[in-house]
């Protein structure tokens, strides 16, 4: 019976959460982000902290864990063991990793819970903590470390001390003499399903949660490979497309974006520059990497002038175990995945990459 309902209902089931799980508004998130940002800059402390970034720092960034109960709503279930092996190699290579938020999905399940059946994970970050080398961001679905009284207590319980939690964090850098301010936070400021919004909470927690549990069902497709900008994206490029020097980079829409564009918005614009160089061996390449990716009538987007500063670090819960994530090191910016599915064990892959330097206006 269930496979059969997951045959039917499958597909329904994804479309209608990627059409109801986000309601962006681009004023709400241009005047959720300039408020934030302005706040971090000018009185640093409760909201968000500046870290003055040197040559020889490393950063990694990971968002959307949504850690659960390791059952068939557990989206962070098949992507723990490539979560640990990242974590394991950051640690190594002294990378100060920061956690851009919905780690814990705390809209599904209960505090107790999700201490219970994720303590490896939890014992893989507090060796961040303790070198000095943590920063933990909170996102829509982990609120709770934000606004709860009891969420120092079960910091305190998870790490073995108490740590702040903050809504944003702005690395400032030095290229090329010039100063580079990288903003980061989850990127829900703004989205009227998710900023705090109570019937969302009780529709995830009372309807979708048992729903998907019962019918086995991820909806967190690998979006890199597929799709172009989300609107939520979109927004979010918009705002970062307007400040100087300033690069942006969110989580929340689980869908990788590198210097602006998706996976699939590169392979579009790669065609037209292969196209204006008469290049017919590469538009033949492109032409047939499109074609496994694209539906019939799909439109290619159209490519103005863009500003490349806006990131998507893409989520740790994808349904085929995968995982993305940002790394920022040695004037470098790049998009990596952590797979298992090449050679049976995780595995890191660089997608993209490309210097600060380019970011600068």
């Amino acid at each position: 019976m269930r496979k059969l309902l997951q045959k039917l209902l499958g597909k329904w089931v994804i479309r209608l959460s990627n059409k109801f799980g986000s309601r962006p508004n681009q004023k709400r998130i241009h005047n959720a982000l300039t408020t934030l940002y302005h706040t971090i800059s000018k009185s640093p402390g409760k909201r968000g902290i500046i870290l003055e970034v040197k040559q020889a720092d490393r950063f990694i960034i990971f968002s959307d864990q949504h850690k659960g109960a390791r059952d068939y709503a557990d989206d962070f279930s098949l992507a723990e063991p490539n979560y640990l092996a990242a974590l394991n190699h950051y640690r190594k290579n002294n990378f100060h990793y920061i956690n851009l938020g919905d780690s814990e999905e705390l809209w599904e399940n209960l505090m107790e819970t999700i201490i219970k059946h994720n303590q490896a994970t939890f014992d893989a970050e507090r060796a961040f903590i303790e070198a000095g080398a943590f920063t933990k961001i909170f996102g829509n679905h982990d609120l709770y470390w934000d606004n709860d009284p009891l969420a120092g207590f079960n910091l305190n319980r998870i790490y073995g001390q108490k740590i702040q939690v903050y809504e944003g964090v702005i690395l400032k850098t030095t290229v090329d003499t010039k100063t580079l301010n990288i903003f980061l936070t989850h990127g829900h400021q703004g989205d009227l399903q998710s900023d705090g919004n109570w019937f969302s909470k009780w529709f995830v927690s009372t309807i979708w949660a048992p729903l998907q549990s019962f019918l086995r069902i991820n909806p967190n497709t690998p979006a890199y490979d597929s799709q172009l900008k989300t609107e939520h994206n979109s927004m979010m490029y918009s705002w970062q497309a307007e400040q100087m020097n300033t690069s942006l980079i969110t989580g929340h829409t689980h869908q990788p974006v590198f210097a602006s564009l998706t996976h699939l918005e590169r392979i579009y614009l790669k065609l037209k520059n292969a196209t204006a160089a008469h290049n017919e061996k590469e538009i033949e390449m492109l032409n047939l990497e499109l074609s496994k990716r694209i539906k019939k009538g799909d439109e290619a987007p159209e490519f103005k002038q863009y500003k490349q500063g806006y990131f998507n670090s893409g989520c740790c819960c994808f349904n085929d175990g995968d995982i993305t994530g940002i790394e920022i090191e040695n004037d470098l910016i790049r998009l990596i995945k952590w797979s298992f599915l090449k050679t049976g064990s995780p595995e890191r892959i660089l997608l993209e990459e490309m210097k600060l330097a380019e970011l600068l206006d």
